[in-house]
């Protein structure tokens, strides 16, 4: 433990079972690795020759769809579209994602949305904090032309409204039910961790979203590690039915160092039986290289993972930017 441990400006409360008073953590979940870890990865070589560029048509979707469509962005973020409702998950429209627009993780592919063809935007669900799930930039976009609610987990709120004044943010805790136009929103554990720079590890809270609506249950998480399959088993023993998942299936090699916060491919459509959802989308693959696989290795991956476990290609599916699916029903 630092002699000097870093103080919490994001969030104050009392301990729980996922918080010690200054960070928050997995409950019997292994904690990411450390600095020195992160240093052997990075200059231990094997990292996949990702293109500069990958061609994009971008969609333009309807003002509102009265059943389930959802669009590819890239990467975390997807347009869902559900019953008279627009809804954006971790909004990045930025062409870096990092701490300074002039460096870092650099767009491969355009958004799959332009930002001027979207449609009004009702709510934001925001997973975490990390700067490819939390850009600043897009919310203050999304403030000033939409002013979206903006559903998050503890501890992010403050990070949001300290650059965007003004924006609407509703914060809740794992297990919390949050209310959205009548509909439900709970917040759902899932397996990560947070962090904007060198002093706030885990100081904001992560989590996974289930949402109610008139059409069916929607699961979306964000970043996750399978943590032998709890974060599905216990979403659903607490929920039931769910109609779509939506989760993240790239960001995992090497395993060694990756594998404590980023599923492989195989683990999404195991946590994808295990949930029993009907219908699943694969994202958070292709747009920014963030680690060693090369680009087309998670829908490469995702095909053979639903053979070997004899689940319908058409049920779980990797969208390219640009792509829609109305999901069936």
């Amino acid at each position: 433990m630092p002699l000097f441990p870093a103080r919490n400006r994001y969030y104050s409360g009392q301990p729980t079972d996922h918080f010690d008073g200054t960070a928050f953590f997995n409950p019997g979940g292994v904690a990411p690795k450390g600095f020195r870890d992160l240093l052997r990865w990075q200059f231990g070589g094997g990292r996949s020759k990702w293109p500069d560029t990958v061609p994009v048509t971008p969609a333009k979707p309807a003002a509102q769809v009265d059943d389930l469509r959802v669009t590819m962005v890239g990467h975390a973020t997807l347009l869902i579209q559900v019953a008279g409702r627009n809804i954006l998950t971790d909004p990045v429209w930025s062409d870096c994602c990092s701490p300074v627009r002039f460096a870092g993780p650099k767009r491969v592919t355009a958004p799959g949305i332009a930002f001027d063809d979207l449609p009004r935007i009702d709510a934001v669900l925001l997973s975490h904090n990390h700067y490819d799930h939390l850009d600043l930039d897009t919310l203050a976009r999304l403030k000033r032309a939409y002013d979206p609610q903006v559903f998050t987990p503890l501890g992010n709120d403050s990070i949001v409204t300290s650059a965007v004044p003004g924006m609407r943010c509703t914060v809740g805790d794992w297990g919390d039910v949050l209310g959205f136009d009548g509909w439900r929103l709970h917040l759902d554990p899932c397996h990560h961790w947070s962090a904007r720079g060198g002093r706030d590890r885990s100081h904001a809270l992560w989590a996974a979203f289930t949402l109610e609506t008139p059409v069916g249950r929607l699961f979306h998480i964000g970043d996750t590690g399978f943590d032998s399959g709890r974060p599905y088993t216990r979403a659903r023993d607490r929920h039931g039915a769910i109609r779509l998942a939506i989760l993240p299936i790239g960001a995992y090699d090497p395993r060694w160092f990756m594998a404590d916060q980023h599923q492989n491919p195989a683990e999404a459509v195991e946590g994808f039986r295990l949930l029993g959802a009907d219908y699943a989308i694969g994202h958070h693959w292709g747009t920014f290289q963030l680690t060693n696989e090369a680009r087309r290795a998670p829908p490469d991956s995702l095909a053979v993972a639903v053979a070997a476990q004899g689940v319908s290609p058409e049920r779980f599916r990797a969208l390219p930017p640009g792509t829609a699916w109305d999901v069936p029903s």
